[in-house]
This record gives C-alpha cells, sequence and structure tokens, in this order.
C-alpha cells in the first residue's frame, strides 16, 4: 500500500495501466454490474436537485425508473446507489450518443446546466474508494469489460492514477495528487 495524506492506494493504482476505450467497450461499465453506481450521502441531496435539469437528456426508460424509484436507491448491502432499468443492468442516467452510452447528468455538466459532473465513483472508475473513519483506502477494481482499456492504457503508457488525474484531484484535491506523484516518482 501506497500511503498519501489520510489515503492508502494498492499499488495496483500507480502500476497498473488504465485508459477508457469506449470505441471498444461502448461505455458497459454503465450497463452491467451488480446494482447502480455507489453514491456518497452528500451526493443523494444533489441528485434530487438537479434532477429536473438532467431528465431531458435521460432515455424515457431511465425517467420512468427514476419516477418510480428515486434518484437513488439502497442496493442489497444497504449501500446508496443509482437506480437501473431492467434490475441491475443499464444505469437510469445512462444515455447514448452513437451506440456508446453516456451519463446524462454529465452530459448536462458539459453542456452547463449544472455544475456537478457526476458521481465520484463513476468519474473515479475504476477506482474503488472503501471509506473508514480515519483514512480512505483505493483499490483499483478488475473487470473483464475494461480489458480494452488495459490494453489501451499499456500502448499509450498511461497509469490509473494518471487516467484519473482530474477524478482524484476533484476528490482529494491538487495538493494531494502532487504528494502522490512525488510519492510516485520516489519509489
Amino acid at each position: 500500500m501506497i500511503e498519501v495524506g489520510s489515503v492508502l492506494l494498492h499499488e495496483d493504482v500507480v502500476k497498473e495501466n488504465f485508459v477508457c476505450n469506449l470505441n471498444k467497450c461502448k461505455g458497459a461499465c454503465c450497463l452491467e454490474g451488480d446494482s447502480g453506481a455507489p453514491l456518497n450521502h452528500d451526493e443523494l441531496g444533489i441528485l434530487e436537485e438537479i434532477y429536473p435539469k438532467v431528465k431531458p437528456y435521460m432515455t424515457a426508460k431511465g425517467i420512468a425508473t427514476i419516477e418510480r424509484e428515486g434518484t437513488h436507491v439502497t442496493d442489497f448491502e444497504g449501500d446508496y446507489t443509482t437506480p437501473c432499468v431492467d434490475t441491475n443492468k443499464e444505469c437510469a442516467y445512462v444515455t447514448w450518443e452513437n451506440g456508446i452510452t453516456k451519463c446524462a447528468i454529465e452530459k448536462a455538466y458539459e453542456e452547463g446546466v449544472i455544475s456537478w459532473q457526476k458521481p465520484i465513483s463513476c468519474h473515479l472508475y475504476p477506482i474503488r474508494i472503501t471509506n473508514y473513519p480515519e483514512f480512505d483506502v483505493l483499490n483499483y477494481d478488475r473487470w473483464s469489460i475494461c480489458s480494452p482499456a488495459c490494453s489501451f492504457g499499456k500502448e499509450l503508457k498511461v497509469s490509473v492514477h494518471e487516467f484519473l488525474k482530474g477524478p482524484l484531484i476533484r476528490k482529494y484535491g491538487e495538493e494531494w495528487y502532487r504528494e502522490l506523484e512525488d510519492t510516485v516518482a520516489g519509489i
């Protein structure tokens, strides 16, 4: 494990390569899994607040799911997640562009309609955070649907943490990220 401030990172976060290759995977991470995207408690109110502005970007099935279940749900483990269309499949916030999934929340953000990009768990994927009272642990989540991203990352020689620089700065700040880079350079 690598320690940076009050965050522990699994070594794979800095040693493994990864760059999303949406032309190959088509955004399958938004369509498959055990449940929706994990949400922090502070994100629940944000989703409720922005939903009316995000709704025009959503599919009819996604809207129907939100109208029926709410902007977030509790999964089988008791954690907050985004709701899914067709039980544990497509995230309700998914929209499509040229056969590739896109997040309706992020689309509204990109068009300047809202100021919140998307849930941090989505922004940080393939990193998953386990929160403890005094520190966070960042793990690299390996999933077969991301094998094109692993290959593309190797080809471009980009590590997971480099690929996720923006989301890591969003979560922990620029100073923390500089400390991470300094720590990695010393390994």
